[in-house]
């Protein structure tokens, strides 16, 4: 399996629970790069499943419709906007849709300009072919593809993500929910005078605007030892792994 970072934790815990349960008979290589990878690799054959954290495009799809790209939803998942602990505790616990337009192209350049303190804003991107960046975009300006000129930094994984932010007193970016901690703090949505935060309930009741599914991508009807590992993901154990994976899981049991 192979492609998304925000899917990676799941599909790696799931992995391991399956080839224990087999004995040991089985053996899954599990890595990330990206959905837009993930997409390629499981449409041109390279890898039995491609791991992907947004919609398939209509491009991917035309390019793939030989053999017929089949999308299995696992899980459900927000991305936040997330800043600094710094900027979080100096007050900024929600931006508008406008606000964050603003600051990723560049027009809004100091916090002090959305109630921060008085610091250059440190932007943060990630690489365009990430679905992460395509969900949040897509949000923001509705455009997944749409340029980010203020930004200053370009990550890939989220770690890399998570570990630029944190080490920053001035930084915002976007990460997948289950990566926020304490030194990266996912800050609220202020749409039509109410602020909605990025937590499990607000994506439940599907509140929060920027959601997602989580999806195994397989091309053509699923065979074998990768039939019986979607029916495994899919059964109570394995949407126990998206829960403890920190995700909402598609099927209530």
């Amino acid at each position: 399996m192979v492609g998304s970072t925000t899917v990676l934790p799941i599909a790696t815990r799931a992995a391991e629970r399956f080839v224990a349960k087999n004995n040991g008979r089985v053996s899954i290589t599990v890595n990330g790069g990206g959905s837009g990878v993930g997409v390629q690799s499981a449409g041109s054959g390279l890898t039995d499943i491609g791991l992907v954290s947004r919609e398939i495009t209509p491009r991917e799809k035309k390019r793939f419709d030989k053999p017929g790209l089949r999308i299995i939803a696992v899980g459900r998942d927000a991305v936040a906007c997330v800043v600094s602990s710094e900027i979080y505790s100096a007050g900024v616990r929600a931006l508008s849709r406008e606000q964050i337009g603003g600051i990723y192209l560049g027009k809004i350049k100091n916090w002090k300009e959305v109630g921060g303190p008085d610091r250059a804003i440190v932007v943060v991107d990630k690489e365009r072919h990430r679905g992460t960046r395509h969900v949040f975009m897509k949000y923001v300006f509705s455009d997944e593809n749409a340029r980010a000129p203020g930004a200053r930094l370009v990550t890939g994984s989220n770690n890399e993500g998570q570990s630029k932010i944190a080490d920053s007193d001035s930084a915002i970016g976007m990460l997948s929910f289950a990566w926020l901690n304490n030194e990266v703090v996912g800050i609220g949505i202020r749409e039509k005078g109410e602020v909605i935060t990025p937590t499990l309930e607000t994506v439940r009741a599907n509140r929060y605007p920027i959601s997602r599914s989580l999806n195994f991508v397989i091309a053509g009807e699923p065979k074998g030892l990768v039939k019986e590992f979607l029916d495994f993901i899919m059964s109570p154990e394995g949407q126990a792994i998206v829960d403890q994976s920190g995700y909402i899981p598609v099927h209530a049991f």
